[in-house]
């Protein structure tokens, strides 16, 4: 599928892995809308010539209204890339004996799952109902994470959401073929996100160090290209593509 003049939702498109899609889309001839919380979202849309919603992934009336308001900018989105999402960390049992709160597990599974899903349905249910675009009609494209895989220990909500985002991607793919709708994922590893900038530079070079090649951080223009890719190659649909220098991650 051809990105040029094509309507496109990106959440989480105000910074990190979101942000370099939704600039490179951009840069392709894409119509973007970002979806965010972040206000700083508002700025960095005029700036790529983009729209901005701020929505909570997680609210089935706020994505609808957006999705609504971004069709009559744009037309009916083709493209969706679901970056939104949290990173929380925590111990099943911590060091004095107890449990993790049950609605710190929840809230991560809420935003990173929940909301994936939230968004994609409601945008396939509208794609469903438009012309195809040569033999398909769109492609949803979720993150999930190397954590579904080989999670670390304070990583249960996160691996769980992110392994939820890479289980649903299969069945998905089948029910949506009917409407030439492609449904993929892509799992990244180490990567240059706003909380990896956070860490000194030393700390961020021992995280390179242990991605066996590159032996660096993911730079997130390189998942921007592999969203491109993936729009490109009609044939790619049904699958989780690990994005990740073939890091297998240590259990802490």
């Amino acid at each position: 599928m051809k990105i040029d003049g094509l309507a496109a939702i990106v959440t989480g498109g105000a910074s990190g892995l979101g942000g370099a899609t939704a600039r490179h889309l951009a840069s392709l001839g894409a119509k973007v809308t970002i979806f965010d919380l972040n206000d700083a979202g508002e700025e960095f849309a005029s700036e790529i010539g983009g729209r901005f919603a701020q929505v909570n992934v997680t609210d089935e009336a706020a994505v609808a209204a957006a999705l609504e308001e971004a069709e009559a900018a744009h037309g009916v989105a083709r493209i969706l890339v679901n970056c939104a999402g949290i990173a929380p960390a925590g111990r099943v049992i911590d060091r004095d004996g107890n449990p993790m709160k049950l609605a710190d597990f929840q809230k991560g599974v809420s935003v990173n799952l929940v909301g994936s899903f939230n968004v994609l349905s409601q945008f396939a249910a509208r794609l469903s109902k438009a012309d195809p675009v040569g033999e398909e009609r769109g492609v949803i494209i979720n993150t999930a994470s190397v954590a579904a895989f080989d999670g670390q220990i304070g990583q249960a909500s996160y691996s769980a959401s992110k392994a939820g985002v890479a289980g649903m991607t299969l069945p998905i793919a089948r029910e949506f073929a009917r409407h030439g709708i492609r449904v993929m994922a892509i799992a990244p590893g180490l990567f240059l996100t706003p909380m990896m900038e956070g860490f000194s530079q030393e700390v961020q070079d021992a995280l390179g160090a242990q991605v066996p090649f590159p032996s660096r951080l993911g730079k997130p223009e390189e998942y921007a290209q592999m969203v491109e890719s993936i729009i490109a190659n009609a044939m790619l649909n049904g699958e989780v593509i690990r994005l990740d220098g073939a890091i297998r991650m240590s259990p802490k």
